[in-house]
């Protein structure tokens, strides 16, 4: 098995568990549940903003422990305070350290759209992420046959959720690729082999319709790199290890946007105010 397989096998049980003991009846009476969805496909794509999707994480199966001492409160509210377009949250515990109670933390205290960060199987896990204040779920091509993640997004859908499907390579893209979508990500990181290569979103970033706000993931460690990844058509960029693997992540990021609105001004794209 690889480690997706590990992942799934273990979300399937997790799912099991979790539905057993919170009853759907209870996750709609959350206080987030009617709350009205912040679009992050509008965020993303809006020319004045960095586009960048700053993630919380405290570890991952590729890495191990990145930052195990980050509040979710300071660093979102920092990250955002740093001119990031969204968030993105881990909530899977089991392999990222991450909890529900973190997405709900950043809710409370940033108003922008949030991602919930997720391996999501079962249409359980979308009323769960509606109820703790999610406004976009993941949906990864890897982990789900076309049919089933079309299902799945036209249920985020029909709860007035925007949905992110993550692509590893051309054949996932093609394959999933539906009208449920708001945004596609490329994610350079094989979530098989944990390798990184930036050039899988140069590779596929022609193969995405338009009509779908194009999402670069993983491995962006350089300003530089973002820039060339808007010229090619990207409008929005994933970025959580760079920032997490510092003392001080909302540093981190601050710093990084300040280099990376350098340099688009150095590359004429966009005008001093």
């Amino acid at each position: 098995m690889n480690i997706l397989d590990k992942i799934i096998a273990h979300k399937k049980q997790e799912v099991a568990e979790k539905s057993s003991l919170i009853p759907v009846k209870l996750l709609e009476k959350s206080i987030f549940f009617q709350s009205e969805v912040v679009s992050m496909k509008s965020y993303v794509a809006d020319p004045d903003r960095t586009g960048i999707i700053a993630e919380f994480k405290r570890k991952s199966p590729s890495k191990g422990v990145i930052n195990a001492s980050a509040k979710v409160e300071a660093t979102s509210i920092g990250y955002m305070q740093a001119g990031a377009s969204a968030l993105s949250i881990l909530t899977d515990q089991q392999f990222f350290g991450g909890n529900n109670e973190d997405l709900i933390q950043a809710r409370k205290f940033n108003f922008c759209p949030i991602l919930r960060k997720d391996f999501i199987i079962e249409e359980y896990q979308i009323i769960e992420a509606k109820s703790i204040g999610a406004d976009c779920i993941l949906l990864i091509a890897a982990a789900l046959a076309p049919k089933r993640l079309e299902e799945l997004a036209n249920f985020a859908k029909s709860l007035g959720l925007e949905v992110l499907m993550e692509v590893h390579d051309a054949d996932e893209l093609q394959a999933s690729l539906n009208d449920a979508l708001d945004l596609v990500g490329v994610n350079n990181r094989s979530l098989k082999t944990f390798e990184v290569s930036v050039d899988t979103s140069f590779d596929l970033v022609n193969n995405i319709p338009d009509q779908f706000v194009k999402i670069s993931e993983s491995g962006l460690s350089k300003p530089e790199t973002l820039v060339e990844l808007k010229k090619a058509g990207y409008s929005g960029f994933l970025i959580g290890e760079n920032f997490m693997k510092s003392s001080r992540p909302h540093q981190a990021a601050y710093n990084f946007m300040k280099a990376y609105h350098k340099a688009l001004l150095a590359e004429g794209y966009i005008q001093e105010k």
